[in-house]
């Protein structure tokens, strides 16, 4: 089984033109130069010679030039704008499943295409993100040589007593990729790197590498940096990079943010499986005297404890946290009698060292953060735990293997005796997790509803083939709970993750019998698994500082045997078996979400839209933070938020149908602003497993005549040709350019304001006498103009060359060749995608290919109570729903008499397009008052839809139209309809 790579995802390409585009102007050459000594002066007098010099990075645009980039960058990004260049640092934020390295290594061989950078440097802060980064890597290796004509790349992990690794990477004229843990490079004492050797003529490995000057990509900065002035980001500065890109889901230091790919975003635009909560939590558990330890602080010489116990309120016995101080009487503050006698002592507060002394009648008990006494009987919790994700698991599996899905499952534990333990001679025996693991396997094997999974199958044996453990290894083979702090650790878990990354294709074979994965708690960044289905968490995820790290070794979309990525939301739900109640779950990872993306979730701040930009004739204009704070108080005013910012309902009620108004000068920004409003008035949907309920289709509609007259009409499949005119796309494209704006020169706009300084601040009040001054642009060195707009339209030359002559206005380019450039290249392909829509032919296959309706029953459709509603009239008993939208107008379908008949239509039936997969929404029968038929496919949106929808958005509505307009033949054929509501629907019907 190979993985399959997708090479054309809009969030992906993005990530990468936003890196690429800040060395925009820089030629594409190979520079040789030579790598200077470590104890000279940086300069060319002073060199090492070696042998020929080596390929170095080489970059001739100035600051200043690369400033400019990365502004425009920032702006068609809605990023904030840096106002200097202090340091080459560059951030891309990409949450955890959305393919981050994949985006970096295509930025790679995207880098060299366009600029000939052929050095690169991968740090990572763990061996498992430098087995990750290794694997991806070989993986990717022929998916990026389609796509770069046969470029290749040398690749090597970092290792100190292979010199001529070092050697090669830096006379190679190859792209050469060096994958390194920050551990190898931070500690110049120990460190081989900065040590001179004879094997690289006298040198140090840092000479060289630093010498080419490679462009540093650094894995999750966060565990690299060590802070800002920390060892890590110091052995960064030491390579003298080019430049420093950074990668991350949860970036610590934002450094200049070039893209920007939330949690947020992520979750509502789908591009990660949606999240369930089952939750494991204990009620009336308050028999014993029950302390948990959260943890110890020493603040100006007071120490205290922090701790988890059993208090009496006024609703009952509540568990709650409170702060103790030594010889604290338990029974006084928790006013529980079986607290008596019970009181705290000796409170530690050391680093790594954190202890609680509880003083009983008969003795001490000594606990340290996480740990509790008087709990309930923490294997009986476990063990139901295990038996949840189990089930969960195999209810999974008994609906996604028939589509070529394997379900893996991932357990979390403490420690690995309670999944292996050995004795002295190096025996092992199962741990209490495994031994639990395999009982309760066997024993829901037995079930009823999952019997028939196991006929003729030797159940004993399967439950012992299918679980293994990954955790670091020692000499002899065993386990251990080390991690990687030291170099022995270090090479302890080099030795399971050459196994987890190296196996990660087999685990999602149907061959490789394993599917449940049991690993230590540190297991965090580094290792995921697309069809990792269950997480679940048998420690205690209250002790973990990061939710998004737990959940995150399960949110890549899953893939099917033969590699494909499955898009399909049916099939991609990632269920947490946590021990806290699902609400406690969904909150602390709300307040994550807010704190690593600075989303402050239903509320709306006065610079909230500072950065939107708009293209209005060519030119890109930017809201600012004045017109930001103005438009604040529009909506404060209008009453769609409050005095503090909090979001009102009028205000998702105003984005939910389309209502939202904005004044007349805003008009260019209201998609954009509609669409920030709409993230901050959300929240990311933590869904309840206990809440999900199975949707079954309804036999006697699916066999009824009306409903197979419906499906018989819309069921066929196509394809779709492309028939692109060239001269027509050629002229029209030299039309625009000629009747585009014109390109403004370089000017300064003078602005006087009179300053006053009082008792409330500095107040500035503009005065007349504002001018505008033209600066004449001297002696501009010209880009290659046919180069750049090739590679931002994929035209040829000689089409670009007709263009620009056709268009006249070849002349306007001395006056601002930025401006010229960007302007003709928006406008080109704002005519390519006009023309891609209208240009689409869509051809039914043929009679043999089709949606079967036997689906309705293959592929089980899955809603939560929260989005379901029963239902008479559809063809399955309750009507699944994704936005209010949907939900009003299934209401209205249920109640109107001249709907016969109607269908949700289901993920899996996709239209082909040129932007990706469409589902239409709804097929809908109607029997008008004189008898005739009509079979609809209808998509609903909201009020005012034409004006908030986005470009390639709208385009896929117009590619269902052209699909479903193939599919007409013979009588009544089915209508493609877009509307707000049914009585619109009908309306335009009756006008038909």
């Amino acid at each position: 089984m190979k993985l399959r790579f997708e090479s054309d995802l809009d969030f992906q390409l993005r990530a990468i033109e936003a890196v690429c585009d800040l060395y925009r102007g820089q030629d594409t050459r190979e520079a040789r130069g030579h790598v200077l000594s470590s104890n000279a002066a940086w300069d060319a007098q002073s060199v090492f010679a070696h042998e020929n010099g080596g390929v170095v990075n080489h970059c001739d645009l100035t600051d200043a030039e690369i400033l400019a980039n990365l502004r425009r960058v920032q702006v068609r990004n809605g990023l904030p704008r840096s106002h200097s260049l202090r340091a080459h640092d560059f951030s891309v934020e990409m949450e955890t499943g959305t393919g981050k390295t994949y985006v970096y290594l295509r930025t790679i061989f995207e880098l060299n295409k366009r600029y000939g950078f052929s050095k690169f440097l991968v740090v990572v802060p763990s061996i498992a993100i430098k087995e990750g980064v290794y694997k991806a890597l070989q993986i990717t290796e022929n998916h990026f040589r389609r796509l770069y004509a046969g470029v290749s790349v040398n690749y090597v992990q970092y290792d100190s007593s292979k010199m001529a690794d070092v050697r090669h990477f830096v006379t190679s004229s190859q792209i050469q990729v060096m994958v390194v843990t920050v551990a190898s490079i931070n500690k110049r004492d120990v460190n081989n790197l900065y040590k001179y050797s004879e094997r690289i003529g006298g040198a140090r490995p840092i000479d060289l590498i630093s010498g080419a000057r490679p462009i540093v990509i650094v894995d999750e900065p966060q565990s690299v940096d060590g802070g800002l002035a920390g060892r890590g980001r110091a052995a960064l500065e030491a390579m003298r990079p080019l430049c420093t890109l950074r990668y991350s889901a949860t970036h610590t230091h934002k450094h200049h943010m070039v893209y920007r790919l939330d949690a947020v975003d992520a979750y509502q635009r789908k591009l990660v499986k949606q999240i369930e909560v089952a939750s494991a939590t204990l009620h009336d558990a308050h028999n014993r005297p029950y302390l948990r330890v959260v943890s110890t602080a020493n603040r100006r010489g007071v120490i205290t404890g922090r701790v988890e116990i059993d208090v009496e309120t006024t609703g009952g016995v509540r568990r709650k946290e409170v702060t103790v101080y030594d010889g604290d009487d338990l029974e006084g503050i928790t006013r529980r009698s079986v607290y008596r006698g019970l009181s705290v002592g000796e409170i530690r507060a050391a680093k790594g060292g954190g202890l609680v002394e509880v003083r009983t009648p008969d003795g001490e008990i000594f606990l340290r953060p996480g740990q509790a006494s008087g709990d309930v009987d923490p294997a009986s919790i476990q063990r139901e735990m295990i038996r949840r994700t189990i089930r969960e698991h195999l209810e999974k599996e008994a609906r996604l293997h028939q589509r070529g899905i394997k379900v893996l499952s991932l357990f979390f534990v403490d420690a690995v005796s309670h999944y292996r333990q050995y004795d002295q001679s190096g025996g092992w025996t199962k741990g209490p997790c495994a031994t639990m693991f395999e009982q309760e396997y066997r024993r829901l094997a037995r079930h009823p509803a999952y019997r028939a999974m196991f006929d003729g199958q030797d159940v004993e044996q399967i439950a012992e083939s299918i679980h293994a453990g990954y955790f670091s290894m020692d000499r002899k083979g065993r386990w251990t709970d080390s991690g990687e702090s030291n170099a022995k650790s270090r090479e302890e878990a080099a030795r399971a993750y050459n196994l987890i990354m190296r196996d990660k294709e087999e685990l999602l074979s149907f061959k490789t019998p394993l599917k449940f994965v049991f690993s230590h708690s540190a297991l965090r960044e580094g290792w995921d698994n697309p069809n990792v289905f269950q997480v679940c968490v048998l420690r205690d995820v209250r002790t973990e500082r990061e939710r998004r790290q737990t959940i995150g070794r399960g949110l890549r979309l899953c893939v099917n045997q033969s590699g494909e990525r499955i898009r399909d939301l049916d099939a991609n739900t990632l269920t947490v078996i946590a021990r806290e109640s699902y609400e406690a779950f969904a909150d602390k990872l709300q307040h994550e979400v807010e704190r690593d993306t600075g989303v402050r979730f239903g509320f709306v701040a006065p610079d909230q839209f500072a950065t939107i930009a708009t293209d209005s004739e060519g030119t890109t204009s930017v809201m600012g933070d004045a017109k930001s704070r103005s438009l604040y108080e529009y909506f404060r005013a209008s009453g769609y938020i409050g005095s503090n910012g909090q979001i009102r309902d009028t205000l998702r009620g105003a984005l939910k149908d389309g209502s939202l108004a904005v004044p007349e000068s805003y008009r260019p920004y209201l998609v954009s602003v509609a669409d920030m409003l709409r993230r901050l008035a959300g929240r990311i949907e933590i869904k309840n497993a206990d809440e999900r309920v199975s949707v079954r289709p309804r036999q006697e509609m699916l066999d009824s005549v009306e409903f197979r007259a419906l499906w018989d009409r819309i069921k066929h499949k196509t394809t779709y040709r492309i028939e692109f005119d060239n001269d027509r796309l050629l002229t029209e494209c030299s039309e625009a350019v000629r009747k585009a704006p014109t390109i403004p020169r370089t000017r300064i706009q003078w602005r006087k304001a009179d300053i006053a300084i009082g008792e409330d601040g500095v107040r500035a009040a503009e005065k007349a006498g504002s001018a505008t001054v033209v600066i004449e642009g001297g002696d501009l060195v010209l880009p290659d103009v046919l180069s750049e707009l090739q590679d931002r339209t994929q035209l040829t030359r000689r089409s670009l060359y007709k263009v620009l002559q056709s268009s006249g206005r070849l002349d306007e380019l001395r006056r601002n060749p930025q401006q010229f450039v960007e302007r003709v290249a928006k406008t080109i392909n704002d005519c390519k995608r006009k023309l891609l829509v209208d240009g689409i032919k869509y051809l039914r296959v043929g009679d043999g290919t089709y949606f079967s309706q036997e689906l309705f029953w293959n592929e089980e459709l899955i809603g939560y109570m929260r989005n379901v509603r029963g239902a008479a009239k559809s063809v399955y008993e309750r009507v699944v729903y994704d936005s209010e939208t949907e939900a009003e107008f299934a209401d209205e379908l249920e109640k109107n008499a001249a709907v016969r008949l109607y269908a949700k239509l289901p993920s899996w039936f996709i239209v082909p397009t040129p932007l990706g997969g469409y589902n239409p929404d709804w097929a809908v029968l109607i029997e008008t008052d004189v008898g005739e038929r009509l079979y609809l496919v209808v998509e609903t949106k909201g009020k005012g839809w034409r004006g908030n929808l986005r470009e390639h958005e709208y385009a896929k509505i117009r590619c269902g139209e052209a699909h479903f307009k193939a599919l007409e033949c013979g009588e009544a054929p089915a209508q493609y309809e877009v509307t707000t509501g049914l009585e619109e629907l009908l309306a335009r019907v009756d006008a038909a």
